[in-house]
């Protein structure tokens, strides 16, 4: 791109931080600093609000640059993640999103917390939450570099670090001064302009091959270099047992791993009763799973008009794909048209990994206040406002983001957003389960579940190739590699409900019927919900 192209895509970038910051200023001038504005933005959000927030927070920078890149280099095995992530909304419609919202206050902890021992639940909780909340973080962080490293030119290392930086900052900024209702007007409008950028792009992908998706494909195959390869199961999960072993622990980790992360669950609080929440989840599929069956028109589209090659030249993990089409559509490389869409495409994108950003980073830093330092605090010491904490925990959790970001430059970041949901699958998952439908469930029940998935999790992906012993590994300069997945879902996502039903069945504490009731009447019902 010339300089000119750039200086269009730069502004339009800078025009939606002017906005959002402009947000963020007013809404901080009309809050009172409580915990549940903080947290939950007074819990004054509409159905309709809420459900576009929630495409907002879901539609990740994964969504967008990774999964139609890996669509565009894999075929066939890179739908899994458009299918997967869909697919996972009908567990959070059917089994959390209404008991969540009247079980909870603020956190996952809370509906765990409820009919258990707080302290040792709530450390368990908050731990695994913020874990999950940094490494997607991480992915975020990485589709911001590609893309700002793309644009001036995809040669300058320095400037995707500084763009992980910058973004670090941004988030940071967000959650410090608007809190949750400045997140959720950010991510309302992040919804809209992303859902009206995927869908100007898939009409001119579909326009260039006169509506017939079949000669779409046929030419996604052919310019694949991989040929009917290309449209068939197998090109990046058959080569091996190992790799389909994987495609299956991929699959399981995408579907059961929404149910568990902590920047989802927040959301169900920002309604003002249970009734809302479900309705929110409504809006929010129909929103979702229109998007993502646009990512595969786009992914064949970067594949049959870009090619995999050109995709693979730019980023080797994919992430470039969207914008490199954008510009295709607009005209090619060198024209106004192919600019201008690139620069619109490119900002969007942008504004969808900052929205993200900021509801994570407010997720895991409420977690670190609410249930973190409200358990460990000594009675005596000086106490410090719950929201005045969550502020600091913001930033350490941007700075460790921003480091981690650092590091994962060269990963794909629908890929790395697969490990994040396969630890909130392990961690979050079994014990949210339990705590909402097992009437014998025990404090101890419910820490190991967490700890029982949380650590296998963490420890399979140090061990796995995604760490090291590949070139494409975060240190290819070294092989410590003992486990052979590259996700660990299929794994830990068992050894978490086994050791919580362990924990349970050797408690020594019996399990208290009464909280039980209480809690049950309450989920079921919304009588005495918050």
């Amino acid at each position: 791109m010339n300089g000119n192209h750039q200086t269009l895509a730069l502004l339009l970038f800078s025009a939606f931080i002017a906005v959002t910051l402009a947000i963020t200023t007013w809404v901080s001038r009309n809050r009172h600093g409580s915990a549940e504005e903080f947290y939950a933005g007074g819990r004054l959000f509409s159905p309709m609000e809420n459900g576009f927030a929630i495409a907002g927070d879901y539609m990740s920078a994964a969504s967008f640059l990774g999964i139609s890149g890996l669509i565009a280099l894999f075929g066939y095995d890179g739908m899994l993640y458009s299918v997967g992530f869909l697919v996972a909304w009908l567990v959070v419609l059917l089994l959390v999103a209404e008991l969540v919202r009247n079980c909870g206050r603020f956190t996952l902890a809370d509906v765990v917390a409820a009919r258990m021992a707080e302290r040792p639940v709530r450390i368990a909780a908050g731990t695994s939450s913020v874990t999950v909340s940094v490494l997607y973080l991480v992915a975020q962080m990485v589709g911001a570099g590609s893309l700002v490293a793309l644009l001036l030119g995809g040669t300058s290392g320095a400037a995707r670090s500084w763009t992980v930086i910058g973004v670090g900052a941004l988030m940071v900024i967000y959650v410090l001064l608007g809190g949750m209702r400045a997140t959720t007007w950010i991510q309302i409008v992040k919804a809209v302009l992303l859902m009206a950028g995927a869908v100007v792009l898939t009409v001119l992908v579909l326009l260039r091959f006169h509506g017939d998706f079949n000669a779409l494909l046929n030419s996604a195959a052919e310019r694949s270099g991989h040929g009917s390869r290309f449209l068939a199961p197998g090109l990046r999960y058959g080569g091996s047992w190992t790799a389909r072993i994987d495609f299956v622990s991929l699959g399981l980790a995408l579907v059961l791993g929404t149910a568990g992360l902590p920047h989802i669950l927040s959301r169900f609080y920002t309604v003002p009763t249970a009734r809302a929440a479900r309705r929110s989840v409504v809006w929010s599929i129909g929103l979702i799973g229109s998007f993502y069956l646009m990512t595969i028109a786009l992914g064949f589209g970067a594949a049959a008009l870009v090619g995999s090659a050109d995709v693979r030249a730019s980023n080797a993990a994919g992430n470039t794909a969207i914008p490199l089409l954008a510009m295709e559509l607009g005209g090619g490389e060198g024209s106004t048209g192919g600019a201008i869409l690139f620069a619109v495409v490119a900002a969007v994108a942008f504004a969808t990994i900052l929205a993200v950003v900021a509801g994570i980073t407010l997720a895991s830093s409420a977690s670190v206040a609410h249930d973190l330092y409200a358990s460990i605090r000594r009675p005596g010491s000086k106490q410090y406002s719950e929201v005045a904490v969550a502020r600091v925990a913001a930033a350490a959790i941007g700075v460790a983001a921003i480091g981690l970001g650092l590091i994962a430059q060269n990963l794909n970041v629908a890929f790395l957003v697969g490990l994040a949901f396969a630890v909130a699958a392990s961690a979050n998952l079994p014990v949210l389960l339990y705590s909402l439908f097992w009437r014998n469930f025990t404090t101890r029940g419910a820490v190991w579940s967490v700890y029982g998935g949380l650590i296998p999790a963490v420890l399979l992906v140090l061990l796995s190739p995604v760490v090291s012993g590949s070139p494409a590994s975060l240190f290819p300069g070294v092989d410590f590699q003992f486990f052979p997945l590259e996700n660990p879902g299929l794994v830990s996502i068992p050894l978490g409900f086994l050791a919580g039903w362990v924990g349970t069945v050797t408690s020594i504490d019996p399990p208290d019927e009464a909280k039980h009731a209480e809690t049950e009447v309450r989920a079921l019902t919304g009588a005495g919900a918050v």
